[in-house]
């Protein structure tokens, strides 16, 4: 009855050796995928946007591959460290699109599942923050509101995503804080303008002051 079992375990063997080295590759290409889609969103900040587009570059060919491991053993599509290299390239794919008022890819362009998406849409809006105090240091105000309108764009789809989290990954949690950093950030810019428009009137008044004599 056994005849054949030393075949069977060779090639579960030779199976399970197969997976292992797909999943030690994975696991090295998530963390280079990590790793290039800080230093884009770093460099995104910092307006290098060459720098930007080359480390994009390298984390896509990486995600590609990441993909194929995918397709080749369907077990690690599901994987945390697979998601979050998704999720941490969607977003900075989407926060480059964002910052330089570019169409966003869409997840079939970025080979992300939908749920890592989402969340990837969501810090991306958050990523928009800095951005926008950046912008408000050096009173570039229309590109303050231009920010402020996409975040508030961005919460109010992810709002009306309601779908449980096994779909989509948490995405409650992210879109709560969505929600606080867009609160955040609107208070800093009302003021802002605020203090804008009081500086301004107080120019006006001393215009219309009469001038002491010479």
């Amino acid at each position: 009855m056994t005849e054949n079992l030393e075949q069977v375990a060779e090639e579960i063997r030779a199976e399970l050796a197969r997976q292992d080295r797909l999943r030690e590759e994975a696991l090295l290409l998530s963390r280079s995928v990590i790793r290039l889609s800080a230093l884009a969103i770093r460099a995104i900040h910092r307006a290098a946007f060459d720098d930007a587009e080359t480390r994009l570059a390298e984390a896509r060919e990486a995600v590609a591959r990441l993909d194929e491991i995918g397709q080749a053993c369907p077990l690690f599509q599901a994987t945390g460290f697979t998601s979050d290299a998704q999720k941490e390239y969607a977003e900075a794919c989407l926060t480059d699109a964002l910052v330089r008022g570019r169409p966003l890819p869409r997840p079939e362009e970025l080979r992300v599942p939908i749920a890592p998406y989402l969340n990837a849409l969501g810090e991306a809006a958050s990523e928009l923050r800095r951005s926008l105090l950046d912008a408000l240091r050096a009173d570039r105000l229309e590109i303050c509101e231009a920010l402020l309108e996409a975040m508030q764009s961005i919460y109010d789809f992810l709002a009306t995503v309601d779908y449980p989290d096994a779909l989509t990954g948490g995405l409650r949690r992210t879109t709560d804080n969505v929600r606080r950093v867009l609160e955040n950030t609107r208070g800093d810019l009302t003021t802002a303008l605020r203090q804008q428009r009081l500086q301004e009137e107080l120019r006006r008044l001393e215009r219309r002051l009469p001038q002491p004599p010479s």
